[in-house]
């Protein structure tokens, strides 16, 4: 099947997070990430910055409650669309207040809701710290099973694999427009969200990024480093419930090579010093 997601060029537009206390989640980003709370209701929390958007509701810690991909037109979605029944998935409206009429979610084989809509306006002001939320990353069981559906089912495209000594893939990082990767897996002994990260753009604002954390007495949780997989500089931090929040800078930009194999090592997950390995 011709059409794939990445000719869509799909983008993560925003994500829903549940937590014991979505108010303190909220007001966390909002402080840390530069992020204003837009709306209050049901307990949930709308928390809006420069083309980042994190939407926080009552649940269980640290869960991810979807992940929603923008599409840049009707047209680039409907054949999305079209693909995903033509292939038997079991497609369910998404109703999304950032998102036009017609968006959609399935759910992937770790059951996390993945959402497809197009976007009513996309919040490009630039302030001085810049930081686009830019990819997730999820931790399965089964790598392979990850790979199967994103792949062959949405027709994202591997950008490259983390493959141990006994040829199992131990990570894999897809993309679903030209940046390294949109969306990537951690084999891991848990399912579910590993991090989501902010793209920066240079790494002078990751200087600023962490002179503004430690303004507010935020620590590094690991970095600064440099990973393999997507060459991009990297600092980590957690949020208050302990989801791993990753700064990004200067990710691979790819056209067209073909899709690398790295060994398990710490060296490719951190080419500077020590790696946070999930397996």
């Amino acid at each position: 099947m011709k059409f794939t997601a990445l000719k869509t060029e799909l983008f993560l537009h925003h994500l829903g997070i549940e937590s014991e206390d979505p108010k303190e989640l909220a007001q966390f980003y909002a402080r840390t990430m530069k992020m204003e709370i837009i709306s209050s209701e049901n307990k949930t929390f709308h928390c809006l910055g420069p083309n980042r958007l994190l939407i926080f509701s009552e649940g269980q810690k640290q869960k991810l409650s979807f992940a929603a991909f923008g599409c840049r037109d009707e047209y680039n979605l409907n054949q999305l669309r079209k693909r995903v029944i033509k292939l038997g998935l079991d497609l369910q409206p998404f109703r999304s207040v950032f998102l036009k009429k017609g968006s959609f979610s399935v759910f992937d084989p770790d059951n996390h809701r993945i959402s497809f809509g197009v976007p009513y306006k996309k919040n490009c002001d630039r302030d001085f710290l810049w930081g686009p939320l830019q990819h997730l990353t999820l931790q399965s069981l089964d790598v392979s099973k990850f790979i199967d559906f994103y792949q062959n089912k949405l027709g994202f495209i591997v950008s490259d694999r983390v493959i141990n000594e006994d040829g199992i893939v131990t990570t894999c990082f897809m993309r679903s427009n030209n940046e390294h990767h949109t969306l990537a897996c951690f084999k891991s002994q848990n399912i579910g969200m590993d991090h989501h990260s902010y793209e920066v753009g240079d790494w002078n604002l990751i200087r600023d990024w962490c002179d503004h954390f430690s303004d507010l007495g935020i620590k590094l949780f690991w970095g600064p480093g440099r990973h393999g997989p997507g060459n991009n500089l990297f600092v980590f931090i957690q949020d208050c419930d302990g989801n791993k929040v990753e700064l990004s800078a200067e990710l691979e930009i790819i056209n067209g090579r073909k899709a690398l194999d790295w060994a398990h090592e710490a060296r490719t997950l951190n080419l500077w010093g020590d790696a946070l390995m999930r397996s």
